[in-house]
Order: C-alpha cells, then sequence, then structure tokens
C-alpha cells in the first residue's frame, strides 16, 4: 500500500502517462482507415502489435486503433510519456488524418 488516495494515484498516472481518452469515429470502412494508418506509420514506428487491433509504438508515444466488433465505429487511443503537448499534436494529426479518410 502506498498510502495515497485513488485519485492521486490516478493523477500521477496521468501525468506520466497523458492520453486522449477513446475517441470513436462511426466509419462505413475502418479495416481500410487501419490499414492507410498503419501504412502512414509503419516506416516510422519502433514496434506494431496487433494483439487488439493495431497499436504502434514510438519513443515517446503509442497509438491503438481498432475496429468496433459490434457497430461501424473505429476506436482511437492515443497516450504519451510525461508530454501531454505530444500527446495532443498525435491526437490531431491522427484524427485529422481519419477525417480525410471518410
Amino acid at each position: 500500500m502506498t498510502g495515497k488516495s485513488l485519485a492521486n494515484l490516478i493523477n500521477e498516472y496521468m501525468t506520466a502517462y497523458p492520453c486522449s481518452g477513446e475517441i470513436n469515429f462511426r466509419v462505413h470502412n475502418a479495416e481500410n482507415i487501419v490499414e492507410k494508418i498503419m501504412n502512414k506509420y509503419s516506416n516510422v514506428c519502433l514496434n506494431k502489435d496487433f494483439a487488439d487491433g493495431l497499436t504502434l509504438e514510438f519513443i515517446d508515444w503509442r497509438v491503438n486503433v481498432r475496429s468496433s466488433n459490434t457497430e461501424p465505429v473505429l476506436r482511437v487511443n492515443i497516450e504519451s510519456r510525461k508530454n501531454a503537448q505530444l500527446m495532443e499534436e498525435k491526437t490531431a494529426e491522427i484524427v485529422n488524418f481519419i477525417r480525410g479518410q471518410e
């Protein structure tokens, strides 16, 4: 036990790993968009993982993109390491990319 409240622990985690939260896009071609994101970033990412959709890891941020199994929705989560500004920049970049695919 740390002696810290749950709120303090969550705040410390959010400071260490700022995240976008889940962003949902209603799309008709989720798999195609996931593939385009992979193609756009695969040459510059450090690691690709397909366990839960597509996760691309970079030096100080990562993105997970996956389609819903129950509705025509693309789900996106972005987080960084102690850099909220970078997380916001990458979130805007990927959101704009996805919107440009529709």
